[in-house]
């Protein structure tokens, strides 16, 4: 009976391949790659291999000049025959096979372990440009026309329109129906109060006004809105002429409207670079964490529309830290990864002024590194990203200063101001002293950090860079290289734990000279994993006790250390919290898109559409479920759920590989996981147990149990039971 079964199986599997091709065909990264123009005279090609092959050992690639060429098996550009190999990410296409401007189509298929073939996917086209030796490409930007949520009419011919949500675009009538040519007022805006628009609504939260003369022989009307020069001029990433000037609004107030509006009459003309909303998604038994979760998702989407990673509407310029936040979140949220390598190449010779902002770059370029498993980025800027860790300012005993800064190294940074400096940050806003800001604390977001020379989070971050050197140049086999920058790493490392850390109290101190610690000269330090085993707890303990004392953008960092310290339970109170310095108050406030600040309190001039305030979605997959990447390109990813007091939750993480399923549930005092990984990737499973219980996976005990789990493409399911049952 079990070799009919196993018989049977087999057969099943045999056909399963046989029917089932590869499918989330990529170019370049790029999903539609016929919508843009690839660049790069030698592209990488990725694919999702079947769920029912497991595993890669062979493909095959086609590319022809014609659909109909590949539909008949005869591809005149390349055919790579079988290879013998498991890479299904950034396959290259050698030689000089593609010429400018042309319209190629292209298929794959690939050989299992027991060398089953599948068919061949379905065929892609793409576009080539002007092709050079290298180039990152852009993929497409999108426009979408949403319809209201609400249109109430109020007293005197006044119209309030509800979009939902908080949006970058401008306004459209169509089929609108007039006798006169009568001028109505137009007001887009953020912010409501009651079914009005605020038309006052303080910070940099959005509003304007806009007269509009209506024709009579006129049905549709795109509201041309007026440039504000602060985010169209200067280092403001310019838009597209064609698409003319947009601004985030999700309500508009309509007066002196003589007629009756209605839905299909009045649109919100929406603009961001091309995101899939299927590609992820979060569901708990916590209600304010799925709230926080759909805000920092969409966050993520609507704040797309420069195709580089900006600050919001107020300055549209891109800064590292924002990025670096935003670049983490759209890895989590979609299967998109141009978006990403534009902005990071883009700090090569746009940098910006703060000292630890330029510390987030050789971070920025390693997450392109892991998430894509595509190196030529590290290669191309390779000589630039070692200048970028600030190494020429350490002293003898590896601890850097921007004290030290110089005119040549701030040009060798890629600063053309010669009169430029860098300046330590540590978190933003700063207190009133430096900025004349009536903040409701002294200190602004750095829980009273005293600023010195030797500065304990500048260097946390400095030894952050030359770790992850380290790991860049052993990927470009610069085996000398990756040694120097392991030891300087030890060095700063060590000097950090000698000078910065006060043993008797067990935290760590601002800088060298200071007698003071803050939350901040912690909880990097921890994130960092600089933390000695025999100081984690008092370090804990003291993070733990300033609650969140930091900005937005500090509770990346906080949260990073948490879940890598096992603190799920304080780190979701941090989540899931409901006072003024937290997401929900984002959320209670009236915002749809993460804010720059928690509260205009706390930063006067703060805005409604800043993606780093979005940390949770990245957090939400990385911490509370802890989904990773351990190698690069996902060939081999992570889970580790630290699910707090979570009764129930599901996650779908994209990865360039496919998508990553989970769920979880407690059932009668058992965990169930289920957990759905793509083909071609390996994962451990990493979920503590104690002696009163046992794992099982696919319903058998494993008795060898010793804290993970190798998983395998397919479902995997696993259940943690007490003994007692």
């Amino acid at each position: 009976m079990n070799k009919l079964y196993i018989l049977i199986f087999s057969l099943f599997v045999a056909c399963s391949i046989e029917e089932n091709g590869p499918t989330g065909l990529m170019v370049e990264f790029i999903r539609e790659p016929e919508q843009t123009l690839i660049l790069d005279r030698n592209p990488e090609f990725s694919w999702v291999v079947p769920i029912e092959a497991e595993f890669q050992t062979a493909f095959q690639i086609q590319i022809a000049s014609s659909n109909s060429r590949l539909q008949k098996n005869e591809p005149d550009i390349w055919d790579s025959s079988k290879i013998a190999n498991n890479n299904s990410i950034e396959t290259t296409c050698p030689g000089d096979q593609l010429s400018d401007n042309e319209i190629y189509y292209w298929r794959v298929r690939i050989w299992d372990q027991k060398n089953n073939s599948t068919p061949f996917s379905k065929i892609q086209s793409f576009r080539t440009g002007t092709l050079q030796d290298y180039a990152s490409t852009n993929n497409k930007f999108v426009s979408k026309l949403i319809q209201p949520v609400r249109i109430i009419k109020n007293k005197n011919n006044n119209y309030f329109i509800d979009f939902d949500k908080d949006a970058f675009g401008t306004l459209l009538f169509q089929n609108i129906n007039v006798k006169s040519n009568d001028t109505i007022i137009i007001h887009l805006g953020e912010k409501a109060k009651g079914n009005r628009l605020d038309r006052d609504p303080g910070g940099s939260i959005r509003y304007q006004k806009v007269v509009l003369v209506l024709d009579p022989d006129k049905e549709d009307y795109e509201i041309e809105l007026p440039a504000n020069k602060r985010n169209t001029s200067g280092a403001a990433i310019k838009l597209p002429d064609s698409l003319g000037v947009i601004m985030p609004f999700r309500y508009c107030e309509i007066e002196n409207f003589h007629g009756e509006l209605h839905k299909d009459n009045i649109k919100q003309k929406t603009f961001t670079y091309y995101f899939d909303d299927n590609e992820s998604y979060f569901e708990s038994s916590d209600s304010i964490l799925d709230q926080v979760w759909d805000l920092s998702k969409y966050s993520i989407k609507a704040t797309s529309f420069t195709g580089l990673y900006v600050d919001g509407d107020r300055e549209r310029i891109p800064y590292e830290a924002d990025a670096y936040i935003n670049q983490l979140g759209h890895y989590y949220t979609d299967r998109e990864y141009s978006m990403a390598r534009l902005t990071n190449e883009y700090f090569i010779d746009h940098p910006t002024w703060p000292t630890e902002w330029i510390l987030h770059t050789v971070p920025m370029f390693y997450l392109d590194y892991m998430f894509t498993g595509n190196f030529e980025s590290l290669k191309q800027y390779y000589d630039k990203l070692k200048q970028k860790t600030l190494l020429s300012l350490s002293r003898s005993d590896g601890l850097i200063s921007s004290k030290n800064i110089s005119s040549e190294i701030m040009k060798e940074l890629g600063f053309t101001d010669p009169d430029a400096r860098l300046k330590d940050i540590v978190d933003w806003p700063p207190g009133q002293k430096d900025t004349g800001w009536q903040l409701a604390t002294a200190e602004g977001e750095r829980d009273g950090y005293e600023m010195v020379e030797i500065n304990t989070v500048v260097n946390a971050f400095h030894y952050k860079n030359l770790k992850q050197m380290a790991a860049i140049a052993g990927v470009l086999n610069k085996k000398e290289d990756s040694l120097f920058f392991l030891k300087k790493a030890s060095q700063v490392k060590n000097s950090i734990n000698e000078k910065l850390l006060d043993t008797i109290q067990g935290i760590y101190l601002d800088g060298e000279s200071s007698a003071h610690s803050s939350l901040h000269a912690n909880m990097f330090p921890l994130a960092f994993d600089l933390v000695p085993d025999d100081h984690k707890k008092s370090v804990i303990e003291f993070i733990k006790s300033r609650g969140m004392a930091c900005s937005v953008y500090g509770s990346q960092y906080l949260l990073e250390g948490l879940y890598k310290s096992g603190e799920a339970s304080y780190a979701m109170s941090l989540l899931t919290a409901t006072h003024d310095r937290s997401w929900w108050n984002m959320i209670q406030s009236g915002s749809s898109i993460s804010m720059e600040a928690w509260d205009i309190k706390y930063k006067p001039n703060t805005d409604w559409n800043h993606a780093w305030g979005a940390v949770p979605a990245n957090i939400i997959p990385s911490g509370v479920w802890g989904i990773i990447p351990v190698e690069a390109g996902y060939s081999k990813s992570r889970i580790k759920p630290q699910l707090a007091d979570l009764k129930a939750s599901k996650i779908m993480v994209p990865t360039i590989r496919g998508s990553i399923k989970a769920e979880f549930e407690q059932v009668e005092g058992s965990y169930e996981f289920l957990i759905d990984l793509p083909g071609n990737m390996d994962c451990e499973f990493i979920y503590p147990i104690d002696e009163n219980s046992s794992i099982y996976l696919k319903d058998e005990i494993i008795n060898s149990y010793k804290g993970s789990l190798n998983l395998f493409p397919g479902r995997n399911k696993i259940s943690i039971k007490s003994i007692s049952e």
